[in-house]
């Protein structure tokens, strides 16, 4: 079943491509649109009959003399993330033929549909690769197809910029990756197949497996975007179309995550704290400081990027949790913190995807994406103003929203270091909490300013007064989208097992039971947990809904072991009942209570004495933010300059203008540092291209000297030369002569 599903996608994405290319402009984008729907759910019914099945299923390509057979494998964990990918294309695919009416007079959009499957093919090739060469072959694919796609629209050095240090920074990393690989099949008798690596992985020493971890962490973190590494994420999304940001957030940053665990959770298991801890701690980092900039971001797409940056932060720190846990030997907690992060990976790419194809329809309907601009959409897109809200309340975290089970688990996972026995370790666990629980609240913050400076209030730009509603596939792709936001967030327990089968292929132990206990399943016991303890969450009503919903319960649960013995519990299914029971008797309350006492009376804002509120007077994102620019200030360090302008003589001043040069905390900390000094070598050494050929044979004969020597290592064992020690002699020689 397995390889027909697999044998479709590729003939699907094959008759795409060629489709897009030969059918004209005006039909190519929708029918590349069908396509990729018809791809997308033959892309999704591989993974998901992997997650059902019990073992890898396997497709053998062909073999290579001197290198061996390459092949095709679907496991659990490649399935979910393929199921992931495939409701990002699905979606995309719905959404890009209307969202692309408005490139269809300047581009030519045959092609980017034929560049939209190639990309589609890449991401199955890394996500099904069972040997290092087809990995390699789709990882570099998916870099250079999805530069292509984000540099699509943009013409020009200046425009294109972000999309060649997209690529550079792909690159550097594919290197990292590389040299990773190259160290783990040195250990397996000539195999490149990830089997034969696994099978292998017991004889490499400590040294080679932190190597291993630290150059695979580095070449994949590039592709996550973690810091500091993370420069050309906030950079390409403003560039790129908004389906494609929607491809590059929702799908191919999870790309980087898959990398690292499938290298470090499943090849080459880690064994020691150390890598755990540089995950765990990093992955805090890479979540705040992401935040804190979309915090200061009113570009909605620039924004949504920074944010990106966050989320990925959150699930690497879920990986790096789960390491530690089985690096101490806790599969139960490992599971858990790994249920987390996969199900945190899962909502980002639902909500993140949903939110970027809102501010790319507000960009083609009002022509900005500036929050300092926009206002009062409610009025003039209603259905686009509940989706996007739908959006923000999950990537805020916000219940009964899909953002809170996971950032919720994700927190209670970090508690559950209370259980270890090293204090320092503990100390780096709270840390990283009291990080991620900093980061959830300015998140809310964002978002909070996202929305209410888009739709709520009035426009403030005379181009937003126009009365366009986004076409119906565009509604459509954020309807499902929204959708699936509150299912992922109101059915925690049917999500859970799912990711459960995928840990526990990675683990050996069951952590959904240990998070589902069996409260609809009476026969099954509850040998886990006490009668008692059981008994009192029945009183509560943990069984509501056993004799009509499948399952083994709605709550959310975990007691942990006699060390720890803190419990945790959460049920967003009953808190949603909760919720609209609320509503609906506030709603009663209000509309045939209070309306009976008082008649309402609708009158325009009053506006400070002025017969309307001029846009130039309103509150905007700037000035919402501007208390947290204040207070992380001392961190990010703008660089300020003044310019003053003056009338006669000089006496009396016409206006000061003030000119903020934000510039990097990573770019002035790291990456500049490093390209001054460099600058600097370059430049002494370009001293050396003068032009005397004197100096040149010199330096020609220093060179072969040095060769000579180094062969005769026999008879001059007590001499070493290095190639700093030759190029000194050089330098030598040219000052002498």
């Amino acid at each position: 079943m397995l390889d027909a599903f697999t044998v479709s996608f590729f003939v699907i994405c094959c008759a795409g491509i060629i489709v897009s290319v030969l059918l004209p402009a005006g039909m190519s984008s929708r029918a590349a649109g069908c396509f990729g729907v018809a791809a997308s759910i033959a892309m999704g019914a591989m993974g998901g009959y992997a997650l059902a099945s019990q073992t890898p299923f396997t497709i053998a390509l062909w073999s290579l003399p001197q290198i061996g057979p390459l092949c095709l494998s679907v496991d659990r964990l490649s399935g979910l993330f393929l199921v992931v990918s495939a409701f990002v294309f699905l979606t995309t695919s719905i959404y890009s033929p209307e969202y692309l009416k408005a490139y269809r007079e300047e581009f030519d959009l045959r092609s980017l549909g034929a560049f939209y499957f190639a990309l589609m093919v890449a991401v199955d090739l890394v996500l099904t690769a069972a040997d290092v060469l087809t990995f390699l072959i789709g990882w570099e694919l998916m870099s250079l197809f999805g530069y292509v796609l984000v540099n699509y629209q943009k013409r020009g050095e200046e425009r294109t910029r972000p999309g060649y240090l997209m690529l550079v920074m792909g690159e550097a990393g594919f290197v990292a990756v590389l040299i990773a690989f190259l160290m783990i099949a040195a250990h397996s008798q000539g195999s490149i197949l990830f089997s034969s690596l696994r099978a292998h992985s017991a004889s490499l020493g400590r040294t080679g497996r932190w190597g291993i971890f630290l150059l695979s962490f580095l070449g994949f973190g590039i592709k996550t975007g973690l810091a500091p590494f993370n420069r050309w994420l906030p950079q390409a999304h403003p560039v790129a179309p908004a389906n494609v940001s929607a491809l590059l957030s929702g799908a191919l940053l999870n790309l980087g995550v898959y990398g690292i665990v499938r290298v470090n959770a499943n090849l080459v298991l880690v064994r020691s704290v150390g890598p755990g801890l540089v995950v765990l701690v990093i992955g805090a980092f890479s979540a705040l400081m992401g935040i804190m900039y979309a915090n200061r971001n009113d570009d909605m797409k620039e924004m949504l990027a920074n944010s990106s940056i966050e989320n990925m932060g959150i699930i690497t720190t879920g990986v790096g949790a789960g390491l530690v846990f089985m690096a101490l030997r806790q599969p139960i907690l490992a599971g858990i913190a790994w249920i987390a992060a996969l199900y945190q990976m899962t909502n980002h790419s639902v909500y993140k995807s949903l939110l970027f194809f809102g501010a790319g329809a507000i960009d083609t309907i009002t022509g900005t994406r500036r929050l300092d601009r926009l206002g009062g959409l409610i009025k003039q897109m209603p259905l686009l103003a509940i989706f996007f809200l739908v959006g923000a309340l999950s990537i805020s975290a916000l219940p009964p929203m899909s953002g809170f089970v996971s950032e919720w688990l994700t927190l209670q996972s970090l508690l559950q270091s209370a259980a270890l026995l090293s204090r320092p370790v503990k100390a780096l666990f709270a840390l990283s909490g009291a990080g991620l629980a900093l980061t959830a609240g300015l998140a809310v913050t964002c978002f909070v300013k996202a929305y209410t400076m888009a739709f709520l209030g009035v426009p403030r730009s005379v181009r937003m007064r126009r009365d366009t509603q986004p076409g119906f596939l565009i509604r459509l792709a954020l309807g499902v989208s929204a959708v699936f936001c509150l299912l992922l967030g109101v059915l925690p327990t049917y999500v859970i097992p799912v990711l459960g089968r995928v840990t526990q292929g990675l683990t050996g132990a069951d952590a959904a039971t240990a998070l589902v206990p069996p409260f609809f399943d009476r026969a099954r016991g509850h040998s886990q947990l006490p009668p008692a303890f059981v008994a009192d969450f029945h009183k509560l009503g943990a069984q509501l809904g056993q004799r009509v919903l499948p399952g083994s319960g709605l709550v959310v649960l975990h007691r942990g072991a006699a060390q720890n013995p803190v419990v945790f519990a959460m049920s967003t299914s009953y808190m949603l009942v909760t919720l609209v029971v609320l509503a609906g008797f506030l709603f009663l309350v209000v509309r045939f209570v209070l309306a009976r006492r008082a008649e309402a009376v609708r009158k325009p804002p009053w506006a400070g004495g002025l017969a309307s509120l001029l846009p130039e007077l309103t509150y905007t994102a700037t000035g919402f933010s501007n208390p947290v620019r204040v207070t992380f200030n001392a961190v990010f360090h703008p660089q300020a300059s003044e310019e003053r302008l003056e009338m006669v003589a000089g006496r009396f001043r016409k206006s000061i203008t003030r000119v903020i040069n934000e510039v990097h905390i990573f770019d002035r900390l790291i990456f500049q540092p490093v390209v001054d000094r460099v600058s600097h070598i370059a430049q002494r050494l370009s001293r050396m291209h003068h032009g005397r050929l004197n100096a040149y044979s010199a330096y020609v004969l220093g060179t072969l000297l040095a060769v000579l020597l180094l062969s005769r290592t026999h008879m001059e064992e007590h001499l070493v030369l290095s190639p700093a020690l030759i190029l000194i002699v050089a330098l030598l020689l040219d000052r002498v002569l």
